[in-house]
């Protein structure tokens, strides 16, 4: 059975707009750098945590704001998604990022579809994003406990940070990821690359759905 079509409808519109603007202004940010990675950057990193702040905001009270299969999967460990509804927040995601990274190139007047050729390989990489996913999720499931009408500005402000303290820039996403793996841009990934940084985005959001569980138990904190 097809989950509510509106939250559905949301977490794709979430997904397309979060991955053209990671598309977009990493096209734009290298071709008004001048050659400078660490200003391209900057400008990717700006965008992204602007528009994440303006999607969480308009679309959490839709369908929760997840444009996140990491944060959908934890949801469903958690009892607020079962699994078929999460599976279907996850297929609405990667679609609405397929359609962005397509959003992206179209803007740009560039191939609709490109294979990504950036090598983003190694184990120092994988140990990023594992790490990179783990924050996000610990970020906001603890927003969530203490202080929820603050989850946009933390998430923002993580995945600002994100993009400068780790290796691999901080997909945390694999909806994202799998977008990223379509652009032969500064932002993309080599799509043979692509499945490890999923894998290790999974695992690290799992640790930390485990480990938040302990650390805000009940039992524990008296």
């Amino acid at each position: 059975m097809i989950f509510d079509t509106r939250k559905l409808a949301s977490e794709f519109i979430g997904t397309l707009f979060l991955v053209a603007t990671v598309v977009g202004s990493g096209i734009m940010a290298e071709s008004l750098s001048g050659g400078n990675a660490a200003v391209a950057l900057l400008g990717n990193t700006l965008a992204t945590a602007g528009i994440l702040y303006v999607l969480i905001t308009c679309l959490g009270p839709v369908s929760g704001a997840h444009f996140n299969p990491a944060v959908s999967f934890v949801f469903c460990l958690k009892g607020e998604l079962v699994p078929e509804h999460c599976t279907q927040y996850i297929i609405f995601q990667c679609l609405g990022a397929m359609a962005g990274v397509m959003l992206a190139h179209a803007m740009f007047d560039q191939s609709l579809i490109q294979a990504g050729v950036k090598i983003r390989f190694g184990s120092n990489i994988w140990l990023s994003e594992g790490v990179a996913t783990f924050g996000l999720i610990a970020t906001i499931l603890t927003g969530l406990r203490h202080k929820p009408e603050s989850v946009a500005s933390l998430v923002s402000l993580y995945i600002t940070a994100g993009y400068w303290f780790t290796s691999s820039t901080s997909f945390a996403n694999p909806a994202v990821t799998l977008g990223r793996s379509f652009t032969d841009s500064f932002s993309g990934i080599r799509l043979s690359d692509m499945p490890f940084f999923v894998v290790t985005q999974f695992l690290g959001a799992a640790l930390a759905y485990y480990l938040v569980r302990k650390l805000l138990s009940k039992k524990h904190s008296q």
